[in-house]
């Protein structure tokens, strides 16, 4: 019990550090809404990267998931998050985004095989966060599919982000071998398709299980 709320102290302690860099950026003034939403998106990602690290128990990501979601949903109604979420705002992606994490971290630390979910989240957090700051200010070569207005400059950061954090994670745990780097060009190249075909905040859910699963079976297959 001691063990469980020294890890869940620590959790708390780094969410509260990201949430109050991005609400002391955001009363500024001096960023755009986008900046603060960036910082919380990439920022609170890398708490499974903590969870990894302290060995934190799957129930753990998993009951926090829940109640994040919940408190997402709510966001949508009620000013809970006003530096993530706006009342009214037609996105699922904060709510997606917790998902996803306790969905994770269901399927792959039971398996011991964490790193699996850190990857899913990191391409996220890091690829469609950068993404979309690249596009949203360099973006000079628009394209829309399907209605969704995209830019190569953010596909194409999306893509290297992914490409880097696929390398770095199964890298470091099972060696820059044919296979990892096979893998994180593929998982690249999908990540960064599920990002430019999903609407409505989806990505959030699609580019981190997908990105998850694909590594996963590929490094399964190659060996």
């Amino acid at each position: 019990m001691a063990t469980a709320l020294v890890q869940i102290g620590l959790v708390a302690a780094w969410l509260a550090v990201v949430g109050g860099v991005a609400e002391g950026v955001r009363r500024t003034g001096r960023f755009a809404t986008e900046i603060t939403r960036k910082i919380v998106h990439i920022g609170a990602g890398h708490v499974i990267l903590l969870a990894w690290w302290l060995h934190t128990p799957a129930w753990m990501g998993i009951t926090a998931s829940v109640v994040f979601s919940g408190v997402a949903l709510l966001s949508y109604r009620l000013p809970i998050l006003p530096g993530v979420d706006g009342v009214g705002r037609n996105s699922l992606g904060t709510f997606f985004y917790a998902v996803s994490i306790g969905v994770l971290t269901a399927v792959f630390w039971p398996l011991g095989l964490p790193q699996y979910a850190a990857l899913g989240i990191l391409v996220m957090t890091w690829g469609d966060g950068l993404a979309a700051l690249v596009g949203q200010n360099f973006g000079r070569h628009p394209y829309k599919i399907f209605g969704n207005q995209k830019s190569w400059e953010g596909s194409l950061t999306m893509a290297l982000a992914s490409l880097l954090v696929v390398l770095l994670v199964l890298g470091l745990t099972a060696g820059f071998t044919e296979a990892v780097w096979a893998t994180a060009l593929v998982v690249a190249i999908a990540a960064t398709l599920l990002e430019t075909l999903s609407f409505y905040g989806l990505d959030n859910l699609t580019v981190p299980l997908g990105s998850a699963a694909l590594a996963y079976g590929l490094v399964s297959w190659m060996g």
